[in-house]
């Protein structure tokens, strides 16, 4: 589905779902003006069509232990198919990457990295990513504070 495809209505039922993904169907109704049946229906559609990927709680790192959060920048020392493809693999079995993106530019991946301190992110970094042979360089940055943090997408008008 094209974002062309969505009206008005589609689209407040999306910027709904994302300030609060635990409304009832009967609330989300009310608050787009519909009845709660051709409410799931839409909502429906959109998750068939992959508008709607999927539901999580957003959860407070603080009260999990985990208080280090790093951005690093990963250089490859080879970019062919069987590298990139190794190292997707070994990103994605990294409990502490939540998340990890390709990038243009002077190095290849920027990976989100959230630990419980100083010393489990030297492990991390040590142990795993700097021992894997495909990595060359690495950059990393601390967070010191969270300006703005993921809100959702922003909606077409």
């Amino acid at each position: 589905m094209a974002a062309s495809d969505l009206d008005r209505t589609d689209l407040l039922l999306l910027a709904e779902l994302q300030r609060n993904g635990r409304l009832t169907n009967a609330d989300l109704a009310e608050r787009v003006h519909l009845s709660p049946s051709a409410c799931l229906r839409r909502v429906q559609r959109l998750e068939r069509d992959g508008v709607i990927t999927g539901y999580r709680a957003e959860l407070g790192a603080e009260h999990l232990g985990l208080g280090l959060q790093a951005f690093v920048r990963v250089q490859l020392k080879h970019h062919d198919s069987a590298a990139v493809a190794g190292f997707a693999t070994l990103v994605n079995g990294w409990d502490e990457v939540v998340a990890c993106h390709a990038l243009t530019g002077d190095m290849d991946y920027l990976l989100q990295v959230v630990v419980r301190d100083l010393e489990h992110f030297s492990r991390f970094l040590l142990d795993r990513l700097l021992n894997q042979p495909a990595v060359d360089d690495v950059n990393s940055s601390f967070v010191l504070r969270t300006v703005k943090a993921d809100r959702g997408l922003p909606l077409p008008r």
